[in-house]
């Protein structure tokens, strides 16, 4: 068991726990691209850099940190007592760069006559990343999707004939087609398109307070939009749909517009892969 999961199962049992014992706990990975899960006193509220952060009935609630997060971040936790100022800092990470020139024009940028579909689907996938569901789906154990070789890692970048493209927002997980998808963690599947312009068979789940893991290049979708999952539900299978070199499942995590490290929520694999 990863030290985030042993941090999260010692937070949520600790929910029992007499309302005053403690007035913050947090727990997970307080570093770019990290996620936290935190505590607080039942009905206290709770603000990261000035913006409210919804909590659990219990004092549940989570925060996340993104690639290019800045060294600290403010977390406010008011009460009847008052308000308490807790300056987190935020480890910084360091990213592989890949170069790459002499590319033909068309295999950097999309021809103009897809730019309007592109532009729909990005605006469909970031409003499944705004919801702020109300469900705490985000405490139980998460998990990894799929069996194979890790062939991409979070925050990887490459630049393409001198133009910096956007960096990698995932994990990719190497695979033969068909080869089954398991959702990460359990929720409420929010989007299922098989046949996205980058991403090909799409799909999104949304475990609760702004927490949403999305599965890319899939061949096959098991799931529909409205249903509930549990970590380990089959969803879907590795393809190579979308705008992929070959078969692998594309797996990213996000917490509102924070883009996060999937492999710091689950146990460790050996990563040894091309960015």
């Amino acid at each position: 068991m990863n030290r985030f999961l042993l941090s999260v199962l010692l937070l949520v049992a600790g929910l029992v726990r007499p309302a005053l014992a403690v007035e913050l706990d947090l727990a997970g990975h307080a570093t770019q691209g990290g996620l936290m899960l935190g505590r607080v006193i039942p009905g206290a509220r709770v603000a990261l850099e000035g913006k409210a952060v919804q909590v659990t009935p219990e004092g549940a609630f989570i925060i996340g940190f993104g690639r290019d997060h800045g060294p600290s971040a403010r977390l406010d936790i008011t009460t009847a007592e008052g308000t308490r100022h807790e300056m987190i800092k935020v480890a910084p990470r360091s990213w592989d760069v890949q170069r790459i020139d002499g590319l033909p024009p068309a295999k950097v940028t999309p021809d103009s006559s897809v730019q309007p579909r592109i532009a729909a689907e990005a605006e469909r996938l970031q409003a499944v990343r705004r919801n702020d569901r109300a469900s705490a789906d985000f405490t139980q154990a998460f998990r990894w999707p799929a069996e194979g070789r890790v062939s991409g890692v979070f925050g990887s970048q490459r630049i393409l004939n001198g133009e910096a493209r956007q960096p990698h927002y995932g994990l990719d997980v190497a695979g033969a087609v068909g080869t089954p998808v398991l959702a990460a963690g359990a929720g409420v599947v929010t989007l299922a398109d098989a046949d996205l312009y980058f991403t090909g068979g799409t799909l999104a789940i949304d475990h609760g307070h702004g927490l949403v893991s999305i599965y890319a290049h899939l061949s096959r979708l098991d799931v529909k939009v409205g249903q509930q999952v549990v970590a380990g539900d089959a969803v879907g299978a590795i393809g190579a749909t979308g705008r992929a070199t070959g078969p692998h499942l594309h797996w990213s995590l996000s917490w509102f517009d924070e883009r996060l490290d999937p492999a710091l929520v689950v146990p460790p694999r050996a990563t040894a892969a091309t960015p």
